[in-house]
């Protein structure tokens, strides 16, 4: 009888992930960094192991990794807890995004980058990772530690960021220029759909599962959680967000509902599942062909990314207010490069 490719890869990956984990937590080593060394050892760039079958699909699943890791992050991150370390998030955010994107497009200047490649660089070094970030701060237990709401609340501005950054660079790169009333109008609906979107969002769907809560059981529960997940996310993607974003707001509205910690039990096995598909997916996507060919370029942004994310997220917590010990923790968690990186880089070589 002939198994489908789709359960044959789905448990390559986890008795990968699975094996290769138990080795990293008995050697004290990052669980995360262990997923990505899984993932390369089962991708088609490394024919000494048993391979997955379809490597097409190894996007999707990191796609859908994404979208519930960012509701998982959502559900423990109401609108509230942003509001408190909103201020401080904003000016991190700022200084980190503003003088990464002035060194990144500086470095590809001295690479002898064109134009255009230089400023998309800049951006795509700008943000930092949410993903490895957030799974960090879980094996070590510091997520509700006062630096690390301040640095994921910092993330989810800058992803929001990102998304106005996206259109920005969908024009320039089109026009060669920043001017034109063309991209401010796109900025100015996508700020209203944004609005509408939240205002709907916070009142309509907490009032409705409050009506709705005495029918449901777990089950129900964790059907209709995960049901509002994926249309947010079908409808972010339609009015031009990110997948990532619209799963995050979905969580914080349910973060701000009555079941919100219910609700965060019951979805927290599927996060921590699809977050290793996630983390796997990446280390497939490794190619060592690539890495030795641009070997030279990659280390020299590999260094401006840790120095420069470490310094100036330091000099922005230290900016808002915060203590040095703050400031210092914090800067040392965002030396990674992000994945709306990835999106930007893919919006750049499809334009």
């Amino acid at each position: 009888m002939h198994l489908d490719y789709l359960i044959s890869d789905l448990a390559l990956i986890t008795i990968a992930a699975g094996v290769v984990t138990l080795i990293f937590k008995k050697l004290k080593l990052p669980i995360v960094l262990g997923y990505i060394v899984a993932g390369f050892l089962i991708s088609p760039n490394f024919t000494y192991l048993p391979t997955v079958v379809e490597s097409a699909d190894i996007h999707v699943r990191a796609n859908i990794g994404v979208v519930f890791l960012m509701f998982g992050l959502g559900l423990e991150f109401s609108f509230k807890k942003l509001a408190t370390v909103g201020g401080s998030a904003f000016i991190v955010a700022l200084t980190v995004m503003g003088a990464m994107v002035l060194i990144g497009t500086g470095v590809g200047s001295l690479l002898g980058w064109g134009k255009m490649d230089c400023i998309f660089l800049g951006c795509m070094l700008s943000m930092s990772s949410t993903m490895i970030i957030l799974k960090a701060y879980e094996e070590d237990g510091l997520k509700e530690k006062k630096f690390a709401q301040l640095i994921l609340s910092t993330l989810i501005i800058e992803d929001i960021v990102g998304i106005f950054m996206m259109i920005i660079l969908s024009t320039i790169s089109v026009s060669q220029n920043v001017s034109g009333g063309a991209m401010f109008g796109e900025i100015g609906m996508m700020l209203m759909y944004l609005v509408i979107w939240l205002l709907l969002g916070i009142y309509l769907i907490p009032t409705l599962l409050k009506k709705a809560s005495k029918l449901m059981n777990e089950e129900m529960m964790v059907i209709v959680s995960v049901a509002i997940c994926l249309g947010m996310v079908v409808i972010a993607n339609f009015i031009g967000f990110s997948e990532a974003l619209g799963a995050f707001m979905a969580g914080s509205i349910l973060a701000g509902t009555v079941r919100a910690g219910y609700i965060e039990r019951l979805i927290k096995p599927i996060k921590d599942l699809f977050g290793a598909i996630f983390f796997v997916s990446v280390g497939m996507m490794i190619e060592p062909e690539l890495l030795a060919e641009y070997v030279v370029p990659i280390l020299i942004i590999t260094m401006v990314t840790i120095l420069g994310q470490m310094t100036f997220a330091t000099i922005g917590i230290l900016l808002s207010g915060q203590s040095l010990n703050t400031a210092i923790r914090g800067g040392l968690s965002m030396v990674q490069i992000g994945e709306f990186s990835f999106i930007i880089a893919t919006l750049g070589t499809s334009l």
